[in-house]
């Protein structure tokens, strides 16, 4: 190595390494006004393979070639080379897609917030995927990444923000630079006696000088197509927006061509460059056998290969992109394979001249003292000094994350999530999670109510509230205040029971929860549910239950719910319409007695009365035949007066009955009329019950089925 007893380079020059799988190119140049001047370059292949697809394997063998450069441009231009600009290897970024779910509040609106860690945990769950599929504990620098789709409630939405749901989830894609290629590019230079003075990225650097930023607000893509690897850059709102890498490159063709004319790779592989500039080509093969072939005749053989290239660069261009870009830029030496870049145009659907390619003497404001470099495969060199040149910054940002610190590849616009992704801050641990379950059963069913959401964390950068989106600068300091867990949903009776509930019964409204009991102890509707709480509801749930209730026999009553016959077992909803007649046989009774042992209803008397004895009705059957029998067989009396006669008209059109002290004439709507339908007579509420309800006929205890007769005394009150 040259001696560092030379004189230290000028501060206005600077100098660019572009460590490639195949050659290193050293740049040294200068900014004169806008124009980048290159004063001198030196290329230099690997006599050994040492590096396979921009990754270094052998550290000794590249620091050796990387040596070489370096003393050769010192050694022509009299000082010594002590910091270099590098990039990255475009080729040796992981892509991974990842999708993340979580439940939400449905009552909240979706905030920015809620974005931006959801999208945040779905890089952490891509990084996940990447180490495991690698199979190797690495660490990673996302250098980008982008939303595929998000899904609200399990529909696709463009903009989730504003909108409401019980789920929402996210879909990304993106890239990842292993910090190992980091770590033996930083090795290499350091073994070489050199500093890095800044750390791109190639597909950066190239965009750099083949799309530079006033280009960017299109929508443009750049393709390096290299020897292993076609590396993808995509531009677009000023920004480059994702990259991209396809396992698949000039070296296939190489291959191709090793195979069909039986070449070793390095003959191949000067047959491939000669493609673009010869129409004939004589060599001898492997076995010492001439050949002498068109270029056409070549390409026919390579054909399907270069196809195979153009579709596989032109889907991933497709799938970072959503759809085709405004133009292709492809650089990189496979790029001048012939009819590439028309096979791409073809697969992206765009005319041929938006396809490429772009070579160093196309760049703007660039010039060479002495001779150029030209073609294609050299833009990456340039770019490397040029980005060094325009973004004088850190290489690396460090930050604090609540006093850890951590190092960012600054190949970006850095945000708050960025640290907290490598600071290992879990993105779930940003939002608050819901509180306990409160868990209680009603009429013996499990019953699970979910717990109220707590507040969201708070994330301050140099002592200022700031967000996951907020922008990083060196030594900047992140607070970050752990979101605070929810608490158990208070929850009152009335809410999981609707006290109010009524049924309509002839005309009459009766409610259907009666009461409420708590383990045991009656509760209204602001009761606070426990944890445990053990809920019964009293009432009427079936029209046996509102048989009992009513005191009707419910063996010779036939029930209409909404005007449609229903048995006994039936279930009464709200509002349902309840009527019944008395009917002269006998409903179902083994029905009704099958449906109360099987415990589908609560009884509950709140009517004095007395029960219903075996046999009643066999004697109200008897007493009916016997009032019928003696109607028949007695003689009528003879009507001797005018008013007797007005009398005995008045009670065939109507009933004369007492109620509590005053007479009530009952229009006859049916051929004979029930105790119970006195109450659509009379202003009496039985809806809200104030007690006992007392009902009395001719001074004994009633029925509600009792048959009413002109003269009866009716007695109702609250006890």
């Amino acid at each position: 190595m040259t001696s560092k007893k030379l004189n230290p380079m000028p501060k206005d020059l600077l100098f660019a390494l572009d460590i490639g799988t195949r050659n290193v190119v050293g740049t040294i140049a200068r900014q004169e006004g806008d124009n980048y001047v290159v004063l001198d370059y030196e290329v230099m292949s690997h006599p050994e393979r040492a590096m396979f697809d921009g990754q270094i394997h052998d550290i000794e063998k590249v620091t050796k070639v990387v040596s070489n450069v370096v003393e050769a441009l010192e050694k022509r231009n009299g000082f010594g080379l002590e910091r270099a600009a590098i990039a990255a290897a475009g080729r040796a970024l992981k892509i991974e897609r990842a999708s993340v779910s979580r439940e939400i509040d449905l009552t909240k609106e979706m905030n920015k917030m809620m974005t931006d860690s959801l999208e945040m945990e779905a890089i952490q769950a891509a990084q996940k995927k990447l180490t495991t599929a690698q199979k190797v504990q690495s660490d990673y620098y996302c250098v980008g990444y982008s939303v595929i789709n998000y899904y609200l409630d399990g529909s696709m939405i463009l903009n989730p923000l504003g909108h409401k749901g019980s789920e929402i989830e996210v879909e990304i894609i993106a890239t990842f630079l292993p910090h190992i290629v980091v770590d033996s590019l930083y090795a290499v230079i350091n073994r070489a006696g050199l500093e890095v003075m800044n750390l791109t990225l190639e597909p950066i650097a190239a965009m750099s000088v083949a799309i530079p930023p006033h280009l960017r607000l299109l929508n443009l893509a750049l393709v390096d197509v290299g020897a292993g690897t076609s590396d993808i850059a995509i531009s677009k709102e000023g920004t480059v927006v994702s990259y991209g890498m396809v396992a698949y490159a000039g070296d296939k063709v190489t291959e191709q061509l090793a195979q069909t004319y039986l070449l070793d790779f390095n003959m191949a592989e000067a047959l491939k460059v000669e493609l673009n500039q010869k129409d004939k080509h004589c060599f001898n093969d492997i076995l010492g056998l001439p050949h002498e072939v068109t270029t056409d005749e070549i390409l026919t053989q390579v054909e399907s290969t270069v196809l195979d290239l153009a579709e596989k660069v032109g889907a991933h261009i497709l799938e970072l992109n959503k759809k085709a870009p405004s133009a292709v830029f492809c650089i990189g030496g496979g790029s001048q394979i012939p009819e590439f870049t028309e096979l791409l145009a073809r697969k992206l659907e765009l005319p041929p001249e938006r396809v490429v390619i772009k070579t160093v003497e196309s760049l703007e404001k660039m010039s060479f003292v002495g001779s150029p470099l030209k073609g294609p495969e050299f833009i990456t060199p340039i770019g490397i000094g040029v980005t060094a040149f325009t973004e004088r910054e850190q290489d690396f940002l460090q930050v604090n994350v609540n006093d850890n610190t951590v190092r960012l590849f600054n190949s970006k616009s850095l945000r708050v999530a960025d640290a907290l992704i490598l600071a290992g801050i879990p993105a779930r641990s940003l939002l608050s999670e819901r509180g306990p379950e409160l868990q209680f059963t009603l009429n013996g069913n499990q019953q699970f109510i979910k717990g109220d959401y707590g507040e969201p964390a708070q994330i301050f950068v140099n002592g200022v509230l700031s967000s996951l989106d907020g922008k990083l600068s060196h030594k900047d300091q992140i607070t970050v205040v752990p979101a605070l867990p929810g608490n158990l949903k208070q929850v009152c009776l009335s809410e999981v029971i609707s006290t109010e509930e009524t049924l309509d019964f002839k005309g009459q409204k009766i409610q259907m929860h009666l009461y409420v009991s708590v383990n045991g102890v009656n509760r209204t509707g602001e009761y606070i549910i426990k944890p445990e709480d053990e809920i019964v509801t009293k009432g009427i749930h079936t029209l046996l239950d509102l048989a009992q209730l009513s005191e009707i026999n419910p063996r010779t009553a036939q029930f209409t719910v909404n005007g449609e016959e229903r048995p006994l077992s039936y279930v009464l909803k709200a509002n349902d319409v309840v009527d019944f007649s008395i009917v002269e046989g006998q409903v179902d009774w083994d029905e009704a007695i099958d449906f109360e042992t099987e415990g589908n209803h609560d009884t509950f008397w709140n009517v004095e009365f007395d029960p219903l004895e075996e046999g009643d009705e066999e004697d109200l059957q008897k007493e009916r035949g016997h009032n019928r029998e003696k109607t028949q067989n007695e003689p009528l009396e003879a009507k001797n007066t005018v008013n007797e006669i007005e009398a005995d008209k008045t009670s065939e059109e109507s009933l004369i009955v007492t109620v509590n002290g005053e007479e009530l004439i009952i229009p006859k709507e049916k051929k004979s009329m029930i105790f119970v339908d006195i109450f659509n007579f009379i202003d009496f509420d039985i809806s809200q019950p104030k007690g006992i309800l007392v009902l009395k006929l001719n001074g004994e205890r009633a029925r509600y089925t009792d048959i009413l007769k002109t003269g009866d005394v009716i007695e109702l009150k609250w006890k």
